[in-house]
């Protein structure tokens, strides 16, 4: 009974010590960030919808720590040094990532050195050009020209292309007070988009909005979009 009690005791003591020595890990004090971008411009998309992952052997399961890109194409992540393994998981933005020889996501090496900021080049199916916004006469009017990147097998048709306001700085799909879309088959020319939207009454009452132009490419969930642009009216 007594050497029962012993190693019940060792045992707890055993336990604590782990659990004690797990808690007493350094926090990760690398800033890893930077931009997603297509010739050094920033890739913009939907606020909390896209992610790449970065895989690291050697603490403890092996598995991937998922890195948010925000609305304006930035990310930022805190890591410990080494070597990981950088990786967009198919269908994640409104582009392609690059393939090895056996026709899978390829991966790249990132070192960990201290803080490092590095921008990730990526292929997006279109690019948005010459964007313009502005207010009158109750409404935000917008022009924008579409250039087709992806022009190969690869290359997609545009579904849509939609101008949404919203009375804070997150513009998109699912945070707009008004929108207007123009489907795929009713553009004409690529390089004249022309789109209109009215604003609402707004409470509490303020005379701006913000707004930003988005373009939905068949197949492909993630939007790109331009930049937010503050409207005042």
């Amino acid at each position: 009974m007594k050497m029962r009690f012993y190693f019940m005791i060792g045992a707890l003591i055993a336990v604590l010590f782990a659990s004690c020595k797990k808690d007493n890990y350094d926090a990760p004090e690398a800033d890893f960030n930077g931009r997603i971008v297509y010739k050094g411009e920033p890739i913009n998309v939907q606020y909390g919808q896209v992610n790449f992952e970065l895989w690291q052997a050697g603490f403890g399961n092996y598995s991937a720590l998922n890195v948010n890109v925000s609305q304006e194409g930035t990310y930022s992540a805190k890591l410990f040094n080494g070597d990981y393994k950088l990786v967009f998981s198919p269908n994640q933005g409104p582009f392609l990532w690059k393939k090895n020889a056996a026709g899978k996501q390829d991966t790249i090496v990132v070192n960990i050195n201290g803080s490092k900021t590095m921008d990730i080049e990526v292929m997006p199916y279109y690019m948005i050009r010459g964007a313009t916004l502005s207010a009158a006469a109750g409404k935000v009017n917008a022009f924008c020209k579409l250039e087709k990147i992806i022009t190969n097998a690869d290359g997609r048709d545009i579904e849509n292309v939609s101008l949404y306001i919203n009375k804070t700085q997150f513009v998109d799909g699912s945070n707009n007070i008004a929108t207007q879309q123009i489907s795929g088959a009713a553009i004409a020319d690529l390089n004249n988009l022309n789109m209109s939207v009215t604003i609402p009454g707004i409470t509490p009452t303020q005379n701006y909005v913000f707004a930003r132009i988005g373009v939905k490419i068949a197949g492909v969930d993630d939007l790109i979009f331009t930049p937010v642009s503050k409207i005042s009216f």
